[in-house]
């Protein structure tokens, strides 16, 4: 965490959709949800569809009114204009007049955040060049694509130097070099002290860009941690050795673990704690020199996957 001042409060939230009085025998979207997000960190939030993402962020904008519990922007309660002032936010799914120019767009919802017009001549050049749309500035968002939207919807959060900003699928649409654009664009925000609240589907961006990450489902937090606390030891190794003959190094150590794999400078192979000893008392007794051993880790994507199908069993 950047630090230990909290941006981000959320305690106890429940969100209950129809149903009779006080909510009752409705649709749950939220169940209990807490979490807390401090300055200048990149938080993401995870789950599969009908998790209760957008519900979670729509409370947080005050554009829904939770059912409840207590969720607090900067210590005042969401939907306060003095909290929502501080915020940038990017929609999925957003939509801009077809028939007004990048620039146009920027500008409009500059001066919608309070932005004056000599601020805003400084602030534009400066964002089209940030989020790669400078020579597209003045076409009409009409003859965007998908991509080129997306990138003027990231600059319309930044425009007007938000605290926090929270991005629903901020590379939906975006090519390879347009993602790395966005997670360097990211990296800049949490330099700067911002706080980035991320909502995507994408696990391997959110992998490379977040802090701490939380997963949901069925309108609960299941984990939430760092990514080396969600993405454990898989119990596979890989070995880097000095050069050594393919079949001499199976006929070592092949027969421990499991799926052994030669690999370019050594091999690959699962074992347990017992076993990754005897592997390398058998390379130092066969007269193999043993230059590096890297645990592998699962990535984020599988154990987002074994999280979730775990829940559901």
């Amino acid at each position: 965490m950047g630090s230990q001042e909290s941006i981000v409060s959320v305690r106890d939230v429940t969100k209950v959709y129809g149903g009779g009085l006080f909510g009752k025998g409705g649709f749950r979207a939220l169940d209990g949800v807490s979490l807390e997000v401090g300055r200048g960190q990149v938080f993401g939030l995870l789950g599969p569809n009908g998790a209760g993402k957008t519900t979670l962020v729509k409370i947080l904008l005050g554009l829904a009114h939770r059912s409840g519990g207590d969720a607090q922007l900067f210590g005042q309660p969401v939907g306060d204009p003095r909290a929502r002032t501080r915020v940038g936010y990017l929609p999925e799914g957003h939509r801009f007049p077809g028939y007004l120019t990048g620039v146009q767009v920027l500008e409009l919802f500059g001066q919608m955040c309070g932005r004056d017009r000599g601020y805003l001549r400084h602030r534009i050049p400066q964002l089209l060049e940030q989020v790669g749309m400078r020579d597209a500035a003045h076409r009409k968002i009409r003859e965007y694509s998908k991509g080129m939207t997306q990138r003027i919807g990231l600059a319309q959060a930044m425009v007007h130097e938000p605290e926090l900003v929270l991005l629903d699928e901020p590379t939906d649409g975006v090519d390879p070099v347009g993602r790395a654009a966005v997670r360097q664009i990211v990296q800049g925000l949490k330099d700067r002290g911002t706080t980035v609240f991320i909502n995507s589907h994408l696990l391997q961006e959110v992998e490379l860009v977040c802090d701490r990450v939380v997963i949901m489902s069925h309108g609960k937090v299941l984990r939430e941690g760092s990514i080396a606390e969600l993405t454990p030891r898989s119990g596979r190794y890989r070995f880097e050795v000095a050069p050594a003959e393919e079949l001499a190094l199976a006929k070592l150590v092949g027969e421990l673990g499991a799926n052994f794999e030669p690999a370019p400078g050594g091999f690959e192979v699962q074992l347990s704690d017992a076993e990754l000893d005897k592997c390398v008392d058998r390379l130092r007794a066969g007269g193999i020199s043993i230059r590096a051993i890297t645990a592998r880790r699962m990535n984020l994507e599988q154990a987002f996957i074994q999280l979730v199908n775990k829940e559901a069993r």
